[in-house]
C-alpha cells in the first residue's frame, strides 16, 4: 500500500512491461507454428509460400487503408521494398523445401543462424567489432549444430543434406531481407513498419506467383487441412504474430526479447516431435540446447550494439 501511494507511475510502468512480456511471449507462439502449417499443407513449397504473404499481405493493406497509413513513398522506396521482397522470397523458397527434408524443428533451427550472418555483414562492410559473447555464441551454436546434423551426416540420405543446406541458406537470405528492412526503416522519411510488411509481402507473393508457374506448380487447394493451414500461415503468423511481436519489442529489455523470442525455434522443435514423430536422442537434445545458447548469447550482444550505434 505504501509502495503504491509513493509511486503509482512505476508500477503502471511495471504494468505495461508485464503485458508487453505476456504479448511477446505469445506472439513467439503464434510464430512458432508457422513451419508446422506448412508441413500440414499439402501444396507445393512455393504455392504454400505464395497463400502465406498473399493472404497476411492483403490483409495488412486492408488494416492500413482502414487506419489511414500510407502505402507510397517514391519509386526508390519502393524498389527497396521490392528488393526486400526478393530476398524474402528466397527465404521462404528455401525454408519450405527444407521443412519438407528435415522437418519443422531443425529447419526452424537453421533458419535462426542468421544472427550469425548478420554480424559477420557488419564486420567485413560496416567495420564492426565483435566480442567474446558473440565469439562464444559461435561456438556453442556451430557445435550444436555439429550434435545435430555433423555427427550422423554420412548416414544422412540425399533429400536431408539437402534440407540442411537449405536450412542455413534460407538464414543467408533472411539476412539479406532484415539488412534491406532494416535500411528502410532507419530512413528520415518512410512508411510505417505495417505498410512495409504489407507492400513486401504483396510483392513476394507476386515473386512467388511466378516461380510456381514457372515450374508448373498447382494452386488448388484440395482439402480443409490445406485451406486451414494457408489461412492459419497468413492470419496468424505472418500478420498477427508479427504484428503483436512489433508492439511489444520496445517496451522490453533486449535480453528478454532475445529469451523470448528462442521459443520460436524450440516451440517449433517441440511441435516437430510432437506432431511429427520426430526421432530424438540425448545427442539431439544437447545439440538443440547448445545452438539455441549460442544464438541467445551472439544475438543480445549484438542488439545491444545495434541500440548503441542508433
Amino acid at each position: 500500500m505504501f509502495f503504491i501511494g509513493r509511486n503509482p507511475m512505476g508500477l503502471n510502468h511495471l504494468s505495461q512491461r508485464q503485458t508487453a512480456g505476456f504479448a511477446l511471449l505469445f506472439g513467439a507462439v503464434l510464430i512458432s507454428t508457422s513451419s508446422v502449417w506448412v508441413k500440414l499443407a499439402d501444396l507445393a513449397p512455393t504455392v504454400s509460400g505464395f497463400y502465406r504473404m498473399a493472404i497476411g499481405g492483403g490483409l495488412l493493406i486492408v488494416i492500413c487503408v482502414m487506419t489511414g497509413r500510407s502505402l507510397w513513398h517514391s519509386s526508390a522506396y519502393a524498389f527497396k521494398l521490392f528488393l526486400a521482397a526478393l530476398f524474402f522470397a528466397v527465404d521462404l523458397w528455401l525454408w519450405h523445401r527444407s521443412i519438407l527434408f528435415v522437418g519443422p524443428g531443425l529447419a526452424t533451427v537453421l533458419g535462426n543462424f542468421q544472427v550469425f550472418f548478420m554480424t559477420l555483414f557488419g564486420v567485413v562492410f560496416l567495420s564492426e567489432r565483435v566480442g567474446w559473447r558473440f565469439l562464444t555464441g559461435l561456438g556453442l551454436a556451430f557445435l550444436g549444430l555439429f550434435l545435430l546434423v555433423g555427427v550422423d551426416w554420412s548416414n544422412f540420405d540425399a533429400d536431408y543434406r539437402t534440407g540442411v543446406i537449405y536450412g542455413l541458406s534460407t538464414a543467408l537470405a533472411y539476412t539479406g531481407f532484415m539488412l534491406v528492412m532494416r535500411q528502410l526503416q532507419g530512413m528520415k522519411s518512410t512508411l510505417s513498419p505495417m505498410s512495409n510488411l504489407g507492400v513486401m509481402s504483396l510483392m513476394c507473393a507476386a515473386i512467388l506467383a511466378v516461380v510456381a508457374l514457372f515450374d508448373g506448380d498447382s494452386f488448388v487447394i484440395h482439402d480443409n487441412q490445406t485451406l486451414l493451414s494457408m489461412i492459419s500461415l497468413g492470419v496468424f503468423c505472418q500478420v498477427l504474430g508479427w504484428v503483436i511481436i512489433t508492439r511489444s519489442m520496445p517496451l522490453l529489455a533486449t535480453s528478454l526479447v532475445g529469451l523470448i523470442l528462442l521459443l520460436q525455434p524450440a516451440l517449433s522443435m517441440l511441435w516437430d516431435i510432437v506432431f511429427f514423430s520426430r526421432p530424438t536422442s540425448t545427442l539431439d537434445i544437447i545439440g538443440f540446447v547448445a545452438v539455441m545458447a549460442g544464438i541467445y548469447v551472439a544475438s543480445v550482444r549484438r542488439k545491444k550494439a545495434i541500440r548503441m550505434n542508433s
